[in-house]
């Protein structure tokens, strides 16, 4: 049984390091499995710099036909799962054809990469960033090693680079009949609601979207997916009589001044 379980286990164990680990900012990323880890933060155009280490099992030597790393941007829908779309495709060989015996580190580099949209984990599909490193092999299987990072376009912002974002819209609600008392519901990605009870006519509102995980507004990403953002409003009379009004908005990150 111990021999059948060691048959199925890796022949060398792969880690893969950025050049600059220790001091680049680190932000949660929720995983598939709900788990929740810390990756670097990486802005489009940086380049992006480190090491792979191959290290084969004690006992063991790595026969291969090649060793490379790839930078890949991808689009994952949830309904089709397993299948990639990759806008962003990047390779660096590292490794000829031939056998490895004890631990061997490669430098890697790509220099200025463009990566044209932000991370995005959403309900239906996600948006990653990930250093793939294969190990390619004619028997057995490549072995294949994954790092995952973030991208945010997050140059001339403030700190709170998901947690400080602003809309202004005015929204117009035409009353058809006279009444002394409104209440107005509002929700917004139906998650948050507000009630304010006011008889003026115009009611100043405002939302603090810190404790939401809310991105900026996307549109046509890679021909993929888009990320709206709506106000659904409910205003009701004293007769319980109720007006809807929804309005889109736009959602994007708040500039240094």
């Amino acid at each position: 049984m111990n021999f059948l379980i060691g048959a199925f286990k890796p022949a060398c164990n792969i880690s893969i390091t950025f050049s600059d680990g220790k001091s680049r900012k680190q932000v949660p990323m929720k995983k598939e499995n709900g788990k929740t880890i810390m990756v670097s933060l990486f802005q489009s155009k940086e380049s992006i710099a480190g090491k792979v280490s191959i290290e084969p099992l004690q006992g063991k030597k790595i026969e291969h036909l090649g060793v490379k790393v790839e930078l890949l941007g991808q689009i994952e829908m949830y309904f089709d799962r397993g299948n990639f779309y990759d806008f962003t495709s990047l390779v660096r060989e590292l490794d000829v054809p031939g056998d490895i015996y004890e631990r061997k580190t490669y430098p890697f580099e790509f220099s200025t990469v463009e990566m044209p949209y932000e991370t995005y984990n959403g309900a239906n599909l996600r948006l990653r960033y990930v250093l793939k490193v294969t190990v390619s092999r004619n028997y057995g299987g490549s072995i294949v090693e994954y790092q995952d990072f973030m991208c945010c376009d997050c140059s001339n912002l403030s700190f709170a680079w998901l947690m400080c974002m602003r809309f202004e819209i005015i929204l117009h609600l035409r009353q058809s009949t006279i009444a002394s008392k409104w209440k107005l519901e509002l929700k917004i990605a139906c998650t948050l609601s507000l009630s304010i009870i006011k008889a003026s006519e115009s009611i100043p509102i405002r939302l603090f979207l810190s404790p939401y995980e809310l991105t900026p507004t996307y549109r046509n990403i890679n021909n993929k997916f888009s990320v709206k953002y709506y106000l659904n409003l409910v205003l009701v009379d004293e007769e319980d009589r109720r007006y809807f009004k929804q309005q889109e908005i736009a959602i994007y990150r708040q500039q240094d001044s």
